[in-house]
């Protein structure tokens, strides 16, 4: 059997292919673990998702188009409250609302809970802001608690430059509680 000699750039090229495969699979180790995080971004720049933007006030002031806000409320199985939502609210866009859900501990020891949110359709989360809302931080309800959970938002006036959104009527904030993880 005859020996097959490898040439010098034969073997500096597999180096190099090598190399190069160890780099773009590093790589995409990395962008898979910066993914969550980076989509969590993009979603709160973009409103994407029904994602809904926070802010101090409304610097751009009110406009003659109304809109009704619909508010639902959600608790996941293991969590043993009750979660009411607000009635809706029709005003015109920019003007800044306040409106209280209710919860409710049905158990008989405390129970920490956290809200995640969504905004329908799902573009106009981009001009659904919140001052202030109970979704900031965890909630914790003592046994038999009742509680009132404001929420304080305006819906940005810039919504009706955008022509997608010419037609919409109505948004939907909807929020769902899972027993905290802690």
């Amino acid at each position: 059997m005859a020996n097959i000699e490898v040439s010098p750039t034969v073997s500096n090229r597999n180096r190099r292919i090598g190399i190069g495969l160890l780099v773009f699979v590093a790589g995409m180790v990395g962008v898979a673990y910066a993914a969550v995080p980076l989509y969590q971004i993009f979603c709160k720049v973009t409103g994407y998702g029904g994602t809904t933007q926070v802010a101090d006030a409304n610097p751009k002031g009110v406009i003659d188009r109304e809109m009704t806000v619909r508010f639902d409320a959600n608790v996941s199985t293991d969590l043993k409250w009750t979660f009411t939502a607000a009635q809706p609210v029709t005003a015109k866009i920019g003007t800044t609302e306040t409106i209280n859900y209710i919860a409710v501990n049905n158990s008989d020891e405390p129970i920490t809970g956290t809200a995640i949110f969504n905004v329908t359709p799902e573009r106009a989360g981009a001009y659904f802001n919140k001052i202030e809302c109970f979704c900031f931080t965890e909630q914790t309800l003592q046994p038999g608690e009742r509680v009132e959970m404001p929420v304080v938002f305006f819906v940005d006036p810039d919504l009706d430059a955008d022509k997608d959104l010419k037609t919409v009527r109505e948004i939907t904030l909807s929020y769902t509680f899972y027993a905290s993880k802690k």
